[in-house]
């Protein structure tokens, strides 16, 4: 498995543990490039959390995604295999 992909895993596993409705859109055909890898509602909030693993950055596309949804008072985070643990008590911030 990737080291993105254990990223993801994690972050399954963290949402389902919290109760949360995700679901992780393809890209490509009728996708929309550059969505977040998770699309979340948790708690009557919009979220989207984006993965990348060894330092890296999102795209500008997945930037351009991100603000989109901040513009329209989601909330965004990037995750990696150096945050990803402390999700949980992120989201849980006000």
């Amino acid at each position: 498995m990737t080291p993105e992909g254990k990223v993801k895993v994690k972050v399954k596993r963290i949402l389902g543990d919290m109760g949360a409705y995700f679901c992780m859109p393809q890209t490509g055909g009728y996708g929309s490039s550059g969505a977040p890898d998770f699309l979340v509602c948790y708690e009557g909030e919009f979220i989207g959390i984006e993965c990348k693993a060894n330092g890296n950055k999102p795209t500008i596309l997945q930037l351009h995604h991100l603000s989109l949804i901040k513009k329209a008072r989601g909330r965004v985070f990037v995750v990696d295999e150096t945050n990803v643990d402390n999700l949980r008590k992120e989201m849980n911030r006000d």
